[in-house]
């Protein structure tokens, strides 16, 4: 039995070497260098190949190289009895409140502006909010979107958080799936940190910027297919968004001609909010190596109806 490591635009030798420090014993293979499909059971991916898993006639399980398992779950050539696990380690969580965090202060602030007069020697200063101005609003409040929202909150910020149902945290205030509308009058900066699924597709579209308080603000650190792009563009044109920050796209790398790259209202990272660290990832699949080949169920397991 053999460990496929998969990923595009990334070097994923770091990953190998610390699951064999881990483990020597462990068989691990990067993609596309395979000596036999048939070994394969247990796999690695990030970024795949369209329908690369149908080689692979023995594959039990794939793990996620992140927290999203949006990838695995939209190609075809993986069929429901293979198990789909996710990576949940604490800097994941840490490096995304950060990041939320930084970019929150920098809406504040308006730091963008400091950057753009500097390059023209401009030296004027600019109006900027308070805390007590603005209200953040985290969409999604898994293990990620938690720990974000309780980091806002314990840095003075008035947080408000939406998911499927309402969640017990201290000095948020919780909405539930059916209290969008009321969620989105109550928040200024909006985070959007939700799972991909059929139903979170496009929800950041006109109709949603529309609802939310003025002035309002844009985070989106999930998925680039949550966001309806040409709906932003108009938000940012007609005054509706005043700045956003972008972390994921529809497309990664995003291409050179993408409008969003002139666009001085947009900040651009790529999709760096929150990286793996390939000890932690050695250690959660060295892990549920063994519960695979043991028959025991895996850590992280996802529920495939759901979609996370």
């Amino acid at each position: 039995m053999s460990l496929l490591l998969v990923a595009q635009h990334r070097d994923m030798k770091p990953f190998r070497d610390a699951i064999l420090e881990k483990d020597s014993n462990m068989d691990v293979e990067i993609w596309p260098e395979v000596q036999d499909p048939r070994r394969v059971q247990f796999a690695v991916a990030w970024n795949q190949p369209k329908n690369l898993f149908g080689q692979y006639p023995n594959l039990k399980a794939i793990s996620s190289l992140g927290a999203g398992v949006d990838h695995l779950l939209a190609d075809s050539s993986i069929p429901d009895p293979i198990r789909i696990t996710r990576f949940v380690a604490p800097s994941l969580s840490d490096q995304m409140s950060d990041y939320v965090l930084t970019a929150v202060l920098n809406l504040l602030r308006n730091t963008e502006e400091y950057y753009r007069q500097q390059k023209q020697s401009e030296w004027k200063a600019v109006p900027f909010f308070s805390k007590n101005d603005l209200a953040a609003g985290v969409m999604g409040l898994g293990e990620l979107g938690r720990d974000t929202a309780e980091r806002l909150q314990m840095n003075g910020f008035k947080v408000n958080g939406w998911s499927k149902s309402k969640k017990e945290i201290d000095d948020v205030v919780s909405y539930s799936e059916n209290e969008l509308n009321e969620f989105l009058s109550a928040t200024n900066i909006l985070v959007c940190m939700l799972p991909l699924t059929n139903e979170t597709e496009g929800i950041l579209d006109l109709k949603l910027f529309k609802m939310m308080k003025q002035p309002a603000f844009l985070i989106n650190v999930a998925r680039g297919e949550h966001l309806v792009e040409e709906d932003l563009i108009y938000a940012l044109d007609t005054g509706l968004i005043t700045r956003a920050v972008l972390d994921v796209f529809s497309k990664e790398p995003l291409p050179d001609s993408h409008p969003f790259w002139s666009r001085e209202k947009i900040t651009i990272t790529p999709h760096i909010a929150s990286l793996t660290n390939p000890k932690e990832v050695a250690e959660l699949l060295v892990e549920n190596y063994k519960r695979l080949l043991s028959g025991m169920d895996l850590l992280y397991e996802i529920d495939r109806e759901k979609g996370y």
